[in-house]
């Protein structure tokens, strides 16, 4: 054992120092690992809501935009498709869309704000494949419908409200995403009608 006498202060700094080193090490490990927990700018701009012009889109015409990594199908329905849409209804799985695959505002027989506009996730409902949009020859699939949307991976079929058919795999109807109309040729996708 040494006899040297024991410097208190020089035992105090020495641990504070310490202390504030390690303290400092700490902080400087802990940014970049809780900065790694915010979303990345992809990520975020995978969020964005996305503004499609619809000036140009005459009916019966498809345009495809893609929101949150998913294909939308934005269709413009003539008066006469959205006559149809009644006449379909006995053949629907959900013709009221009691499943909620859609807004409040979008329970409705066209399932959008404006009776014209049809907004839809282009995914089935099944397994996630892609319909096909069929305009005009959509009858050789369902009896006495011209427009409408067939998934080729295992048959189902959604008429021009993007509403599923009885008898097929799929179990619901396609989601309409949130949707808003700023001005009458702008569409928002993300962004609800109260929102905009």
């Amino acid at each position: 054992m040494s006899n040297t006498p024991v410097n208190n202060g020089r035992r105090r700094f020495l641990t504070i120092s310490t202390s504030v080193v390690g303290g400092a090490g700490v902080v400087g490990a802990a940014v970049p690992f809780i900065a790694s927990w915010n979303p990345s700018a992809k990520a975020k701009a995978a969020g964005a809501p996305v503004e499609v012009n619809i000036s140009k889109l005459q009916p019966g015409q498809l345009v495809r935009a893609e929101y949150r990594g998913k294909p939308i199908y934005i269709v413009r329905r003539s008066e006469e498709i959205i006559a149809n849409l009644e006449k379909v209804e006995g053949e629907l799985r959900d013709p009221n869309s009691e499943e909620a695959q859609q807004p409040d505002y979008a329970v409705n027989r066209h399932r959008s704000i404006k009776p014209e506009i049809l907004v839809a996730e282009g995914v089935c409902t099944h397994l996630g494949c892609a319909p096909t949009y069929h305009k005009g020859n959509f009858g050789e699939m369902v009896e006495g419908v011209d427009y409408g949307f067939f998934c080729p991976c295992h048959g189902s079929k959604f008429d021009m409200a993007g509403r599923v058919f009885a008898g097929v795999p799929a179990p619901l109807n396609l989601v309409v995403p949130k949707h808003s109309f700023p001005d009458e040729n702008t569409l928002l996708i993300g962004v609800d009608q109260g929102e905009a």
